[in-house]
C-alpha cells in the first residue's frame, strides 16, 4: 500500500516546525519556540489519534474492536512528536514561570508516555511552585526511584521544595503564635482566615516566582 501524500506532507511539516521550535528554545526565544510548537501540533492533529500514519506507511491501519482488545495501539512517529512537543512546551512555561501551563503541558506529554521523566520532573516542579508540596514530593520521589539519570535533579528539587515548605510552616506558626498572644492579652478572637491558613499549610498556595 502506498503512502498517503497528505499524511507524509503533514509529518514532514511537523518535523520542520518542531526543529524551528527547538532552535528557538536553545536561542532563548521562548515566544518563537511556543509559536513553532503550536504550529507543530496543528500539523499532527488527528495523526496521533488514529492508525492513519501506520496505514500510510504500509502498516495495518486502524484496529478493529477485536484487535484493540488484543493488543495496545502501536506508537507512531506522530505520537512521539506530540509527546516531545508538549514536554518542550512545559520547559518553555517553566522558564517563563507560568507554572499552571507548565503543569498542564507536562501532563499532556505524560498522557502519551508515562515514562517521560523530563516531563514528570517538570510537572513535579510546577506543582511545587504552585504550593502542592505533597503531590510534587511524590512525583519527584518516584523519579529518584525509577530514573537514575534524572535522580540528581529530582533530589535537588526535593531538597529545595522541602526547605521552602519548612520555612512557610515556620512563618505560619509564628503568625498563629502572635494571634494567640494577642488573644490572651486583649481577649480578641483569632481571625478565621488565619486559623484556616495554618490548618492546611502549602496545600493550595498561590503561584510564586522562584
Amino acid at each position: 500500500m502506498s503512502a498517503d501524500p497528505s499524511i507524509e506532507i503533514k509529518l514532514a511539516t511537523a518535523r520542520e516546525k518542531k526543529a524551528v521550535g527547538d532552535a528557538a528554545f536553545k536561542a532563548g526565544d521562548l515566544t518563537a519556540a511556543l509559536r513553532a510548537y503550536h504550529e507543530t501540533l496543528f500539523f499532527t492533529e488527528g495523526l496521533d489519534k488514529s492508525g492513519g500514519v501506520a496505514a500510510a506507511m504500509g502498516g495495518a491501519g486502524p484496529a478493529g474492536p477485536m484487535d484493540s482488545a488484543a493488543a495496545p495501539k502501536a506508537r507512531t512517529e506522530a505520537d512521539e512528536i506530540v509527546e516531545k512537543v508538549y514536554a518542550n512546551m512545559s520547559a518553555c512555561h517553566i522558564k517563563r514561570e507560568n507554572w499552571k501551563r507548565a503543569q498542564e503541558t507536562a501532563e499532556k506529554a505524560l498522557a502519551r508516555n508515562e515514562h517521560n521523566y523530563k516531563a514528570m520532573f517538570r510537572r513535579g516542579k510546577a506543582l511545587g511552585e504552585q504550593g502542592y508540596f505533597e503531590r510534587a514530593e511524590k512525583i519527584l520521589e518516584e523519579i529518584v526511584r525509577q530514573s537514575p539519570a534524572d535522580a540528581p535533579a529530582a533530589s535537588a528539587e526535593l531538597k529545595r521544595l522541602r526547605a521552602i515548605d519548612k520555612e512557610r510552616e515556620k512563618v505560619n506558626n509564628q503568625k498563629l503564635k502572635g494571634w494567640l498572644n494577642r488573644g490572651a492579652i486583649g481577649g480578641e478572637e483569632k481571625p478565621a482566615e488565619i486559623v484556616e491558613e495554618v490548618s492546611s499549610p502549602g496545600v493550595e498556595a498561590a503561584a510564586k516566582a522562584a
